[in-house]
C-alpha cells in the first residue's frame, strides 16, 4: 500500500494541469495512467491506414496526455464551446482560468498565432450561415496541429518528472475506495494507493468505467446527450474560405423534419481521417499536422440525441451503432455521399474512380444506411444540403462519409462548484465525469478541483 497526498486517476489535460497546479505548491501527487507514457504511445497498425489490431488498451486515446495527444489539437478559448463547465464556474473566473491555461500552454511552447480573430470575414461567414439557417458560433481558436500538440506534451512530460509527481502507467484503476462518505484511495490491477483526496479524470476512454464506479459508489448522475454521425471528407479548396478565417467553422442546425440538432465538429483543414478503438469498438476521427499535410478536409457531422425516462445508457445505445459499422465492415464503413443518396452501397470500383481519395485507406466501401437510423441519416443529408449553400461542393456526389463517428460522454455526475462529489475528497473532472468536453475546458476543471484540494491544504491561491 502506497500514501500520498491527492491521488490523480488519469494524465489527459484534465488530469495533468490538476497534478502539475498541485505539485507547485508543494503537495505529494500519485498519478494513475491505464495507457503508456508519452514515447511509447505508438499505434501498431503503423500510420493508420491499416486495419485496426484491437488493442486491450488503445495508444491513440490513452496514456500521457489523454486522447487529446493525438487530437487536432484545437484551443478553443471560448466559455459557450466545450461541456457543462459553465454550470459551476462564474465567467469572471471562467475567463481568469482560461488566460492561465492559454499562458501555460504558450509556455510549453503553443503557437501563439490565433484564428477567428478578423471581425469582417467573421461577419460575413454569420450573415452567410444566418440567411440559410445555420447558426455560426465564431471562436478564437490556437491550433497546435497532431504533431504540434505532441511537442508541447513532450515539454509537459519533461516538466511533470522535474516536479517530481509519481506516475504509473499501464496501470488500471479497478476501484475507488471510499467510507463512511469519505474517499480513502483506490485499488489498481497492481497495488493499492491512499490519500485524502482523489481527484477522477479518466477521459472519453473511461466513459463505461466511470459509469460503472458511479453506480457502485452510488453517485448521483444526469444523462448527457449522445453525439452519434458520420466524419466527411471533401477537398479542402471547398472549405477554405471559411477554415482560413476561423480554422474550425463551428455549425449548428436544426433539421426541418425532426428538429433535431446537427453540428458539424472536429474540423481538420488538410487533414487524415483515423480510426479508433474505442474500448471494445472501432471509431473514427480525424486528425489535422501543422506540416505534412493532405488535399482535403474532413470533419464530423453529428447528431445530438437526448434520451428520457426509462432509458438512461446512451452510451449503449451508441455503441450499438458502432458495433453495427464494425460487424459490417470489420471496422470502418466508407460510402461516397452520392451512392447514399442513390440507395446503393459504394464498391472498391466506385471509390477507385472518386474525384476525393479516402485519406483512410482501410475504410472499407459499402452502405452506411444499414447501420445508421431513418432518423439520423435525414438529419445528416439536410445538414450537408444546408452546408452546400455556404460552402459549395459539400454535397457533392463525390463527397466521402466515414461510419460510425460517435462521441461518448459519461453521464454528468452530480458535484458541487468545486467539482466534489457527495463523496467527501471525491472529485470527478473532465469529459469522463461529463463536465467537459474538449481540451481547454478539461484543462480548466482540472484547475478547480485542484484549488479547492490546495484550500483545504491551508495553500493560498494564485490562479
Amino acid at each position: 500500500m502506497k500514501t500520498s497526498d491527492a491521488i490523480i486517476v488519469g494524465a489527459g489535460p484534465a488530469g495533468l494541469f490538476s497534478a502539475i497546479e498541485l505539485a507547485e505548491a508543494g503537495i505529494e501527487v500519485t498519478l494513475i495512467e491505464k495507457g503508456p507514457d508519452l514515447k511509447r504511445r505508438k499505434c501498431p497498425a503503423l500510420d493508420y491506414r491499416k486495419i485496426c489490431l484491437r488493442c486491450p488498451v488503445c495508444p491513440l486515446i490513452s496514456g500521457f496526455g489523454g486522447a487529446g495527444a493525438f487530437s487536432d489539437g484545437k484551443i478553443t478559448l471560448s466559455h459557450e464551446i466545450g461541456g457543462n463547465l459553465r454550470r459551476y464556474i462564474e465567467p469572471d473566473s471562467f475567463i481568469r482560468l482560461m488566460n492561465h491555461v492559454d499562458q501555460r500552454l504558450l509556455e510549453f511552447g503553443a503557437p501563439r498565432k490565433l484564428y477567428g480573430t478578423d471581425d469582417e470575414a467573421i461577419k460575413r461567414i454569420k450573415y452567410e450561415a444566418q440567411k440559410n439557417g445555420l447558426l455560426f458560433v465564431p471562436t478564437p481558436i490556437r491550433h497546435l496541429g497532431t504533431d504540434g500538440g505532441f511537442k508541447v506534451l513532450e515539454k509537459m512530460r519533461n516538466y511533470v518528472e522535474k516536479l517530481g509527481i509519481d506516475i504509473h502507467f499501464n496501470e488500471r484503476v479497478e476501484d475507488i475506495v471510499a467510507e463512511g462518505g469519505e474517499v480513502k484511495g483506490v485499488r489498481t490491477n497492481r497495488d493499492e494507493y491512499r490519500a485524502k483526496f482523489v481527484i477522477v479524470a479518466p477521459g472519453r476512454a473511461g466513459a463505461t468505467w466511470m459509469a460503472g464506479q458511479a453506480r457502485k459508489l452510488k453517485l448521483e448522475t444526469y444523462p448527457n446527450p449522445v453525439d452519434i454521425g458520420v466524419r466527411v471528407e471533401l477537398p479542402a479548396s471547398i472549405m477554405d474560405h471559411l477554415t482560413k478565417v476561423v480554422y474550425e467553422p463551428k455549425l449548428v442546425y436544426y433539421s426541418q423534419k425532426f428538429d433535431d440538432k446537427i453540428r458539424t465538429f472536429c474540423v481538420n483543414p488538410n487533414g487524415v481521417v483515423v480510426q479508433e478503438f474505442a474500448e471494445d469498438v472501432i471509431t473514427v476521427n480525424g486528425f489535422s499536422n501543422t506540416f505534412p499535410t493532405s488535399e482535403n478536409t474532413n470533419f464530423a457531422l453529428l447528431v445530438s440525441t437526448s434520451f428520457t425516462e426509462p432509458f438512461k445508457d446512451p452510451i449503449s445505445f451508441g455503441k450499438s451503432i458502432v458495433r453495427l459499422a464494425n460487424l459490417i465492415s470489420g471496422g470502418v464503413l466508407l460510402q461516397r455521399l452520392g451512392d447514399l443518396i442513390r440507395g446503393r452501397r459504394s464498391t472498391d470500383k466506385r471509390i477507385s474512380k472518386n474525384p476525393v481519395k479516402p485519406t483512410l485507406e482501410s475504410a472499407i466501401p459499402g452502405d452506411i444506411s444499414f447501420v445508421l437510423p431513418y432518423r439520423y441519416l435525414v438529419n445528416l443529408i439536410e445538414m450537408l444540403e444546408t452546408l452546400d449553400k455556404i460552402a459549395p461542393g459539400v454535397a457533392s456526389p463525390y463527397t466521402l462519409l466515414y461510419g460510425v463517428e460517435v462521441k461518448f460522454y459519461s453521464n454528468r455526475i452530480k458535484v458541487n462548484k468545486s467539482l466534489e462529489t457527495d463523496i467527501k475528497g471525491l472529485f470527478t473532472i473532465g469529459d469522463g465525469a461529463g463536465i467537459t468536453r474538449g481540451l481547454l475546458h478539461s484543462a480548466i476543471s482540472g484547475l478547480v478541483a485542484a484549488s479547492e484540494i490546495k484550500r483545504r491544504m491551508g495553500i493560498r491561491n494564485e490562479n
